[in-house]
C-alpha cells in the first residue's frame, strides 16, 4: 500500500500538469504549430485516445484469461487505418467541405439534414459512451483501492457517493473538458490545448506501460527467456496462452474495432473534426498502427509474470499495479497508476466533449429554437449553446458515474468496452450505406438506427444493470432467421456475438426496407450525390430563387451563434473568395445562402442550421415553416436538375430543343442557338416556335410567306427536313420526335461536310477518267517525294558515315602515341621478365586497332571513299598470300589448311580483293573447331569463283542476311569465339565496292561455302610480271646517326615518336608546327627524313614537308603519317612525292621505311 496523500497529491498534480498543457497549447503554441512538422506528430499520438484504461488495464486482464484474443481490437483499427484509408480520406474531405462538426452532423447531412437523424445518432452515441465513461471511472477506482488502504479512503468523506474516489474525478475531468472543450461555439475550429494535452498523455501511457514492461521482463525475470521458461511450466499460464478464441468471435472483435475507430464520437472528432491538412492523416496511416503495436508488445508479458505470482484467482485487470507493488518497486507502481490515470482521463475528456457537442447541436437546441420561435423570443444565442455543452459535458459524467454505481462491478473492463463497441456499431449500416447506396434515405437510417439500438439494449444493456439475460429469446429469433445458429445457443454460446449478429441483421433489414419503401427526398438525392463520388460535381444556382431575406438578415441571425465579430470575418473571406463585396441591402442569393448555412452548421450542426434558416424565411417571406423548407428543397432540387441535365446536354455536338404542347422552348442547349446563329435572347423559357421562325424568315433563310409551312415541317415527327443557315450556307438537318406527354423534342445536325462530300463522289463518278489522271498524278508526285525523302535519308546515312571517319582521326591520335610507347618498352626491355607484360599490352593496342580499322574501313566504304584501283595481276599470287599469312594461324587451331593453285588472271583491285578474302578465311578459321579450311578456284564462263570452304559450326538458313550485318553474331559464334561481328560486313561492302557477287550455301553444324565471282582477264600476253621486291631486314640495318624530322601538335605522339627513333640510334629534331619547324632551318643542318601529321595547328604536314624541302633546297625523303584515310590527301601526297602511312602507326613498317631511306642513302654515298 501507499500514503493515500502521494496517490491522491500525484493524480491531481497530473491532472494540474494537463491544465498547463492545454493553457500553453492555447495560448503559445497554435501559431507554431501551424508552421510547423510538429502538428501532424500530435494529431497522430492524439489519435491514440483509443487506447483508454481498457488497453492499460483490460488488455492484460484479457490475456491473462483467453490468450492473444486482445489483440483483435487493435487488428481492426491497423487495418483501417492501413487498407481502409481511402475512406478515411474521403470521409474527412467531406467533413471538411461541408463544415461538419460530429459523427452525426455527418450522417444528419447524408441524409437530407434530417433532424431526426442527427438526434438519433447523438441519443445513441450517448448510450454508447456511458458504459465506455464508466469502464474508465472504475479503472481509476479500482486502481486506487489496490493502492491505498481502505481507512484512508473512507476518512475522505463518510457519504455514500462520495466514498468512491471516482466521483471526485468525475468532477474534476468535467471541470477540464468543460473548460478547454468549449471554448468556442464553432465545433469546427480546432481545439489546440486540448488536442496537445491528449497528445502529451499519449506519450505518457506508452512511456509507462513500457516501464512496467521492461520492469517485468528483466527485473523481476532475468530477461524473456526465463520468463518464458516459467511460463511453460505452469499450467494456469500454459492454459490462458492455449486459450482457443472461436472464429466467429475472432471476426466479430476485428468488425467491432473497425467500426470504433472511426465512429466513436471521440474518435471522429479527433480523427476528423481536428484533422487540418492530408499529411496528418497520411502520417497517421502508419504511425497509428505503429504506436498500437508498440503499447501492446508488454502486454502478453505482464499477463504472464501475473499468473506466475498470483495465479488466476487475483483480478488480473489489476496485474500492472499489483506486480511492482507486490515486488516492492513504488516509484515503477506510481508510474503505473499514471500512466492508467492518463488513459482513463484522456478518453474521458475528448468523449464527454464530442458527446456534449452532438447533445447540445442535435437534441437540446432544435428544441430550444422551436420553442422561442413559438413565443417570438430573439437575442444572443452563442452563450447559450456554450452553457448547454458545458452541461451536457458534466450530465455525461454524471451518468457515467451512475451506469459505474449501478452496473455489475464484478464485470471485466474488456466486457464493458465490448458493450459500448457493440452500441456504436449500430451506426455502421447508416454510416457506411450512405457513403455507397444512393437510394438511402432518412426513414431508412431512423428505422435501422432504432432496430439496432433496441435489440442491442435488449440483450447487452439491461443484463448489464443486473436486468434478466435475454438471450434465449433473442437466441430463439437468431436462428429463425439464420438456420444453423443453433451451435451458438449450447454451453460455449457468445452472448456478445449473438446481440451484435442479431442487432445487425434487424438494422441492416430495417435501412433496407424502411429505404425502399419511399423514393428519397429532393434534398436526401441532393446530398446523397455529395457524399458520393460522381465523374463530375456539379453545384446548384439560385437564378430562379427569391426572398425578402437580407444579406443583415443572414449576419444578424448568424451572429447569435458565432458572435459578431467571427460573423463578419467570415462573411469578408466569403466576400474574396467570389470576388465581390457584398451589401447588406441586398437580398440573399442561393450562393451565399448556402455558405450561411454551412457557417452555422459549424456552431450547431447541420440539422439545427437548417431549421434556423427555415424559421428566418418563416418570418421574413410569410411561409409556414414546413413550406418554406419545402419550397427551399423543391428549389434547390429542381435548379440542380436543371443544372445537371443542362450540361449534360451542353456536352452533346448536335443541337437540341424541347418544345411543350403550345410549341414554346423549355429546353435547350447552346449548340442549337449556335447551329441556327439565333441571338441570345431566344434563350428563355417559354420563346416561340413561331418567333424563332420568323427570325429565320427575316434573315432570308426561311423564304417569306413559308412561315406555316416551315412551322407545319417542325412539328412533322419521325422525319428530317433540312435549312441552308447564314451567309456560308451551312445546311443544317432537323428532326422532330414526340415527347410522351406531348410536346416535341427536335435535334439540329450541321450535315454540311456530309452533304459536300456526297457532292463531291457524285461529280467524282462522272468524272471517273479526270479523276484517274488526277489519282495517277497525285501517285506520281508522292513517288517523286518518295524519292526524294530516300535521298535525304541516304544524304544522313553518308553524313553520319562521314562524320564517323572523321572522328576516327581524333581516336587514332592517342592510340598511336600508345603504339609507340609500347613498342619502344617492347624492344628496351629485351628478354627481362617484364617484356611479357609489355607484348600483351602491345598486342592489345594492336587489336584495338584493328576493330578501329575495321570500322573505320565500313565508314570509308559507305561514304565512297574507298575507290578500286582495278588492275590485272595473277590470282595465284594473292592466294598464296593469303596461304602465307594464315597458315601459322590454322596450324595453331589443328586445322588443315589448303590454297588449291590456279594460273588464272583477273581484273579487280588486289588490295581490296586480297582483304576480302582474308576475311572469308579468318571467320572459316575462327569457327572451326576440328577439320579443314579450303580455298580453291573454279571457272565459269567470263568469271572465275573463288570459294572459301570450312567444316566448321554452319550458319542456319534463316540467318544467310544477318551474318552480313554490322555487329549481327549469332548465338553459337559468340559461344565459339570472340568478336565483334564486322568482318563478313566488311566483305560486303567491299564486294558491291568491286562489283563482285558474293554469295553463301551453309547447314548448321556441318560447315560453311562462301563464293565470290571475279572477271577473268584474257589479254594475259600483255602482262608483265611485276619485279619482286627484295625483302629487307628491319633489324640488320644499322640507323645510327640518320636525321630524322618529326613534326606532330600531339605532344604525346611527338614524345612516343622520339622515344622510339631514339632507341634505333637515330637523331631526332622535334618540331610541333609548321612556323617551329621552318625555325630549326635556320640552326640545324637538313634532315636526312622528315615524319609529318597531316592536320597541324598552322597548316597541313603536305605544305610543311614541301616549305622546309625549300628552306634547306633538298629533295628530302618524307613520310606523311597521318589518321585521314581520304583519297584526296593520298593523291596530294603522290604528287609531291611523299609516302603515306595511316595510323596507328606499325613501327616495323616505320622502320621498314627508313632502312629504305638508308640504303638510298647509303647508295648515293657509294
Amino acid at each position: 500500500m501507499m500514503p493515500g496523500w502521494l496517490v491522491f497529491g500525484s493524480a491531481l498534480f497530473y491532472l494540474l500538469l494537463l491544465f498547463a498543457i492545454a493553457t500553453y497549447g492555447d495560448r503559445s503554441t497554435r501559431q507554431r504549430l501551424r508552421r510547423t512538422a510538429g502538428r501532424p506528430i500530435i494529431y497522430s499520438l492524439s489519435l491514440a485516445i483509443y487506447c483508454t484504461s481498457w488497453t492499460y488495464f483490460g488488455g492484460v486482464g484479457l490475456a491473462a484469461s483467453r490468450g492473444l484474443e486482445f489483440t483483435a481490437i487493435y487488428i481492426g483499427p491497423i487495418l483501417m487505418f492501413t487498407l481502409g484509408m481511402p475512406i478515411l480520406t474521403r470521409i474527412v474531405n467531406l467533413a471538411k467541405a461541408e463544415k461538419l462538426t460530429s459523427i452525426a452532423d455527418f450522417m444528419a447531412a447524408r441524409y437530407g439534414k434530417s433532424p431526426m437523424v442527427a438526434a438519433m445518432v447523438a441519443l445513441i452515441a450517448v448510450i454508447g459512451t456511458i458504459p465506455y465513461i464508466a469502464l474508465q471511472l472504475k479503472a481509476v477506482s479500482s486502481s486506487v483501492a489496490v493502492m491505498v488502504d481502505a481507512e484512508q479512503l473512507s476518512r475522505v468523506t463518510e457519504t455514500f457517493f462520495l466514498s468512491d474516489i471516482s466521483f471526485f474525478v468525475t468532477l474534476v475531468l468535467a471541470a477540464f473538458a468543460a473548460i478547454f472543450g468549449t471554448r468556442h461555439t464553432d465545433a469546427t475550429e480546432h481545439q489546440d490545448g486540448l488536442i496537445l494535452a491528449i497528445a502529451m498523455e499519449s506519450v505518457v501511457k506508452l512511456l509507462a506501460f513500457t516501464l512496467i514492461g521492461l520492469s517485468v521482463v528483466f527485473v523481476m525475470f532475468d530477461g524473456p527467456w526465463e520468463l518464458l521458461n516459467a511460463a511453460s511450466e505452469n499450467a494456469s499460464v500454459m492454459a490462458a496462452l492455449s486459450h482457443e478464441t472461436p472464429l466467429q468471435r475472432w471476426v466479430l472483435l476485428v468488425v467491432l474495432s473497425a467500426f470504433a475507430i472511426i465512429m466513436l464520437p471521440r474518435q471522429f472528432h479527433v480523427t476528423v473534426v481536428e484533422n487540418r491538412t492530408p499529411g496528418e492523416l497520411k502520417l497517421a496511416g502508419w504511425l497509428l498502427p505503429l504506436y498500437l503495436v508498440a503499447i501492446n508488445i508488454f502486454v502478453l508479458p505482464v499477463a504472464v509474470a501475473g499468473l506466475l505470482q498470483f495465479g488466476s484467482g487475483e483480478a488480473s485487470d489489476l496485474f500492472v499495479l499489483t506486480l511492482p507493488m507486490a515486488n516492492n518497486m513504488p516509484m515503477v507502481t506510481l508510474i503505473t497508476f499514471i500512466g492508467g490515470f492518463s488513459a482513463a482521463t484522456a478518453m474521458v475528456i475528448v468523449a464527454s466533449v464530442a458527446v456534449a457537442i452532438m447533445v447540445s447541436n442535435d437534441i437540446i437546441v432544435p428544441v430550444v429554437l422551436r420553442r422561442r420561435n413559438r413565443r417570438g423570443q430573439s437575442g444572443d444565442f452563442a452563450g447559450l449553446i456554450l452553457f448547454i455543452r458545458r452541461t451536457a459535458i458534466v450530465g455525461i459524467l454524471l451518468l457515467g458515474f451512475a451506469y459505474y454505481r449501478a452496473a455489475d462491478i464484478n464485470a471485466g473492463l474488456a466486457s464493458i468496452g465490448l458493450l459500448s463497441f457493440a452500441a456504436i456499431a449500430q451506426l455502421a449500416p447508416a454510416f457506411f450505406g450512405g457513403l455507397f447506396w444512393r437510394q438511402a434515405n432518412a426513414r431508412g437510417a431512423i428505422a435501422g438506427l432504432s432496430g439496432g439500438i433496441a435489440i442491442w439494449a435488449y440483450m447487452l444493456l439491461v443484463p448489464s444493470l443486473g436486468g434478466p439475460d435475454n438471450s434465449i429469446v433473442a437466441l430463439t429469433i437468431l436462428e429463425f432467421i439464420i438456420p444453423g445458429t443453433q451451435s451458438f445457443s449450447g454451453p460455449g454460446a457468445d452472448p456478445l456475438f449473438n446481440a451484435v449478429v442479431l442487432s445487425l441483421i434487424v438494422n441492416c433489414a430495417l435501412y433496407v426496407i424502411g429505404s425502399l419503401s419511399r423514393r428519397p427526398k429532393s434534398i436526401e438525392r441532393i446530398q446523397s450525390a455529395v457524399f458520393i463520388p460522381h465523374s463530375r460535381r456539379l453545384t446548384t444556382s439560385g437564378r430562379s430563387w427569391k426572398t425578402k431575406v437580407t444579406v443583415a438578415d443572414l449576419k444578424q441571425t448568424i451572429s447569435r451563434y458565432l458572435g459578431k465579430e467571427r460573423t463578419e470575418r467570415s462573411f469578408h473571406s466569403h466576400e474574396r473568395a467570389i470576388g465581390r463585396w457584398i451589401n447588406d441591402d441586398d437580398p440573399a442569393d442561393m450562393g451565399l445562402l448556402r455558405f450561411a448555412e454551412q457557417l452555422l452548421g459549424s456552431a450547431i450542426g447541420s440539422a439545427s442550421a437548417r431549421l434556423v434558416l427555415s424559421l428566418l424565411f418563416e418570418r421574413a417571406d410569410d411561409m409556414p415553416g414546413d413550406t418554406a423548407r419545402l419550397l427551399d428543397e423543391a428549389s434547390e432540387a429542381l435548379q440542380y436538375n436543371r443544372d445537371l441535365l443542362q450540361t449534360a446536354l451542353g456536352q452533346m455536338d448536335q443541337g437540341i430543343t424541347v418544345f411543350d404542347s403550345s410549341n414554346r422552348l423549355t429546353v435547350w442547349n447552346k449548340r442549337f442557338r449556335g447551329l441556327l446563329e439565333l441571338p441570345e435572347n431566344v434563350g428563355q423559357v417559354g420563346f416561340p416556335l413561331e418567333s424563332i421562325i420568323a427570325i429565320l424568315v427575316a434573315r432570308g433563310d426561311i423564304e417569306a410567306g413559308q412561315e406555316q409551312a416551315a412551322l407545319a415541317r417542325f412539328l412533322v415527327m419521325d422525319e428530317t427536313f433540312s435549312l441552308t443557315i447564314g451567309p456560308d450556307r451551312r445546311i443544317i438537318e432537323i428532326r422532330s420526335n414526340p415527347m410522351p406527354d406531348s410536346g416535341i423534342v427536335t435535334t439540329y445536325a450541321d450535315i454540311t461536310e456530309r452533304v459536300a462530300a456526297d457532292m463531291a463522289l457524285k461529280q467524282a463518278n462522272e468524272t471517273l477518267e479526270q479523276r484517274v489522271s488526277e489519282r495517277t498524278a497525285e501517285l506520281t508526285r508522292v513517288n517523286q517525294e518518295l524519292e526524294k525523302a530516300q535521298l535525304t535519308a541516304e544524304e544522313a546515312n553518308i553524313g553520319k558515315t562521314r562524320f564517323l571517319a572523321a572522328a576516327g582521326h581524333d581516336i587514332l591520335q592517342p592510340l598511336n602515341a600508345a603504339r609507340l610507347y609500347s613498342s619502344t618498352l617492347v624492344e628496351r626491355l629485351g628478354d627481362s621478365d617484364n617484356q611479357k607484360l609489355v607484348q600483351n599490352i602491345d598486342s592489345s593496342l594492336e587489336s584495338v586497332e584493328t576493330i578501329l580499322g575495321a570500322v573505320l574501313d565500313i565508314s570509308r566504304l559507305d561514304t565512297g571513299a574507298m575507290k578500286p584501283q582495278l588492275a590485272s595481276f595473277p590470282l595465284n599470287d594473292l592466294l598464296t598470300r593469303v596461304m602465307t599469312d594464315f597458315a601459322p594461324v590454322a596450324r595453331e587451331n589443328n586445322l588443315r589448311f589448303t590454297v588449291m593453285p590456279t594460273s588464272v588472271y583477273v581484273r579487280s583491285d588486289p588490295n581490296l580483293l586480297r582483304r576480302l578474302i582474308q576475311n572469308l578465311v579468318s571467320n572459316a578459321i575462327k569457327y572451326t573447331r576440328h577439320g579443314r579450311v579450303l580455298v580453291g578456284v573454279r571457272r565459269a564462263g567470263d568469271k572465275v569463283s573463288i570459294h572459301v570452304l570450312d567444316t566448321g559450326i554452319g550458319i542456319p538458313s534463316t540467318k544467310f542476311r544477318t551474318v552480313f550485318r554490322e555487329f549481327a553474331r549469332l548465338e553459337e559464334g559468340a559461344r565459339t569465339a570472340s568478336g565483334l561481328g564486322l568482318g563478313l560486313s566488311i566483305v560486303d561492302r567491299i564486294a558491291r565496292v568491286l562489283n563482285h557477287s558474293v554469295d553463301i550455301a551453309s547447314q548448321a553444324g556441318k560447315g560453311t561455302r562462301f563464293r565470290v565471282e571475279v572477271p577473268i582477264e584474257t589479254n594475259v600476253k600483255r602482262m608483265k610480271s611485276a619485279p619482286k621486291r627484295g625483302v629487307v631486314d628491319n633489324n640488320g640495318l644499322n640507323l645510327n646517326g640518320l636525321r630524322v624530322l618529326c613534326i606532330d601538335n600531339e605532344p604525346k605522339i611527338l614524345e612516343g615518336m622520339t622515344l622510339l627513333l631514339t632507341g634505333w640510334g637515330c637523331e631526332v629534331l622535334a618540331a610541333a608546327s609548321m612556323k617551329a619547324s621552318k625555325d630549326l632551318a635556320g640552326t640545324e643542318k637538313a634532315p636526312d627524313v622528315i615524319f609529318a601529321d597531316y592536320h597541324l595547328d598552322d597548316g597541313t604536314g603536305i605544305d610543311t614537308i614541301v616549305e622546309i624541302r625549300k628552306l634547306w633546297d633538298k629533295e628530302i625523303p618524307a613520310l606523311l603519317v597521318t589518321a585521314d584515310r581520304t583519297p584526296e590527301v593520298r593523291a596530294r601526297a603522290d604528287s609531291e612525292r611523299i609516302a603515306v602511312q595511316n595510323k596507328p602507326i606499325k613501327p616495323a613498317a616505320l622502320r621498314a621505311f627508313l632502312n629504305q631511306v638508308s640504303i638510298s642513302r647509303r647508295s648515293a654515298a657509294e
